[in-house]
């Protein structure tokens, strides 16, 4: 660790179940998967991060035991507190919250203790956001299924667009005093159920960034869902040496020809020039290369598949429509977008003094941490049709990992 600041985890885990199954078998955070408790995968997680400096594992007063037992062959490599919980999630946070006033920490990451599958870099993206100076960060999943409207007695009122419409999951981290501050005024001053930290954040007036989530991460709520977890882990076991993390990487190759205009647009930034990129859509060369390299990642074919320039619907679009859609293929096939790079090869416009809008626009479409956003310039050196400033080309790189796989749980 480089930086001076110190990040805490709170892990809630003193929930009851009460839709896991037979209450006979115990809260469904101690159910076994894989040959270990839930709990144990969740906490192992946050202890093996370099990032995390303190946890603090919020349980049920009842559950002392069962959790020690649950816990007992994890090798506790940093300060783990105990702490009791209260009668709902959001009463159990703030105990956590208290328990870390001593420490002093921060940042805090909260974290529900039935998401077993939560992953490195979805911590490291989470940290890395509040490192980089956001008070809040929120993983989502951008939704897939069509959103519908009904009225009490079930009838079908609306359609819902899902422009801008996200589902939460966790580790949620925020700036460590504002989020104690607004959990102590929100326990004092309304009565209204907070689902979530991060609506507490957003009542408090916390701003909240979202960083892109994880298909694997999952919260494991019915029975069913413990049996799916179980034989993931089994396969996994089963797999040996193919259980290891799936990272496949994506190239991707464009060109537009250039022609009369004032201005052309490059990684999603429109940039004044003495000519325009020619092209169906926006001609937007870099989002068309890095949609290529993204529908790579999962054998998803290309950007003609799936936006023929034939189809007079794309005429003009803008070209974030493309690298969006792109970007929702690799999850819904349980990807997560590790990293992106673009190299633009041109001989003008100067793209130094436009990288960084370019990285953030980037960041932006494809929901991730600007961090892992890359863009690069080269000119051809005078030599062939971009040399003679008669177009422009780009070569993009993309990396998704696959079903990463959690460890031993040892």
């Amino acid at each position: 660790m480089t930086h001076s600041e110190k990040l805490a985890a709170i892990i809630v885990a003193a929930g009851r179940g009460e839709r896991a199954g037979n209450p006979q078998d115990g809260p469904k955070q101690y159910r076994p998967i894989g040959g270990h408790p839930v709990i144990s995968w969740t906490l192992r997680a946050f202890l093996r991060h370099p990032e995390i400096h303190t946890i603090a594992v919020v349980i049920h007063p009842d559950d002392h035991q069962i959790y020690a037992e649950s816990v007992s062959g994890l090798e506790m490599t940093k300060p783990v507190l105990q702490v009791d919980g209260g009668a709902t999630r959001q009463q159990s946070v703030l105990c956590g919250l208290e328990a870390l006033a001593d420490e002093a920490p921060d940042h805090v990451l909260i974290h529900d203790g039935v998401r077993p599958f939560v992953d490195d870099a979805l911590i490291s993206a989470v940290c890395g956001m509040l490192l980089g100076g956001e008070t809040g960060a929120l993983p989502v999943l951008p939704l897939t299924d069509t959103i519908k409207k009904a009225s009490a007695d079930g009838l079908v009122e609306a359609t819902l667009s899902r422009d801008g419409l996200y589902a939460a999951q966790t580790p949620q981290g925020f700036a460590y005093q504002p989020l104690l501050q607004a959990h102590r005024k929100a326990r004092t001053e309304t009565g209204q159920p907070f689902t979530d930290d991060a609506s507490i954040a957003e009542w408090a007036g916390i701003p909240v960034r979202i960083v892109a989530g994880n298909t694997e991460n999952i919260k494991l709520t019915v029975a069913r869902d413990l049996l799916m977890a179980d034989e993931k882990l089994a396969q996994r076991a089963r797999g040996g040496a193919a259980a290891a993390p799936d990272i496949r990487t994506g190239n991707g190759y464009d060109v537009h020809a250039l022609t009369a205009g004032d201005a052309v647009t490059l990684c999603g930034v429109r940039i004044d020039h003495d000519h325009a990129l020619l092209g169906h859509s926006d001609a937007d060369v870099a989002l068309h290369a890095l949609t290529d390299a993204l529908l790579a990642t999962c054998g998803a074919g290309d950007i003609g598949d799936h936006f023929p320039p034939t189809d007079p619907q794309w005429k003009d679009a803008p070209s974030d429509i493309f690298l969006g859609h792109a970007a929702d293929i690799v999850r819904e096939a349980g990807g997560t977008i590790m990293n992106v790079d673009v190299t633009l090869i041109c001989e003008a416009p100067k793209i130094g003094p436009h990288r960084q809008a370019m990285r953030r626009r980037l960041a932006d479409i494809l929901h991730l941490d600007i961090e892992r956003c890359s863009v690069k310039a080269t000119t051809n050196e005078g030599i062939g049709f971009i040399g003679r400033r008669e177009g422009i080309a780009a070569i993009a790189t993309a990396t998704a990992a696959y079903s990463e796989a959690i460890g031993d749980g040892k």
